[in-house]
């Protein structure tokens, strides 16, 4: 097992829900890209749409956070989720369905990340490898 830095990004990203918190703040990124939009369609609510860079920046953040504290990403996820859909009045419909949809689904899969559990494929093959070796079952 090699030790540069591509197995300490891994070590590092087997430790937090990466690609909830990445597709959360990707989400923003989007939403914050199209305000910015030349377009006629452009909605704008409140003081200059201040609502429409408030909350894709808070979706940022947000995605960042669960990043870097992981062991508070139920909240961070929750707040992630609601600013979301909040974005589908005050941001061009969730920056045309495209960073609503990121943020939620980058939200649900911080939310239902559990630190201590062990990946799916080992488990599969251990109970696998398990019938082998139990041999025929006689009633």
């Amino acid at each position: 097992m090699t030790n540069g830095p591509r197995a300490a990004f891994r070590r590092w990203r087997a430790n937090r829900p990466f690609w909830g918190g990445l597709l959360l703040a990707l989400g923003g990124a989007e939403i914050l890209l199209t305000e910015k939009a030349s377009l006629k369609v452009v909605m704008h609510i409140g003081m200059q749409g201040v609502a429409g860079y408030l909350l894709p920046t808070v979706m940022v953040l947000c995605g960042l956070l669960v990043l870097f504290n992981p062991t508070q990403r139920l909240f961070y996820s929750l707040i992630g989720i609601l600013t979301s859909l909040g974005t589908w009045l005050t941001s061009n419909l969730g920056g045309f369905l495209i960073g609503l949809l990121l943020g939620a689904v980058g939200s649900c899969l911080a939310f239902g990340w559990l630190p201590d559990q062990e990946p799916r494929r080992g488990v599969l093959r251990r109970r696998r490898d398990r019938a082998r070796t139990a041999g025929p079952a006689v009633s």
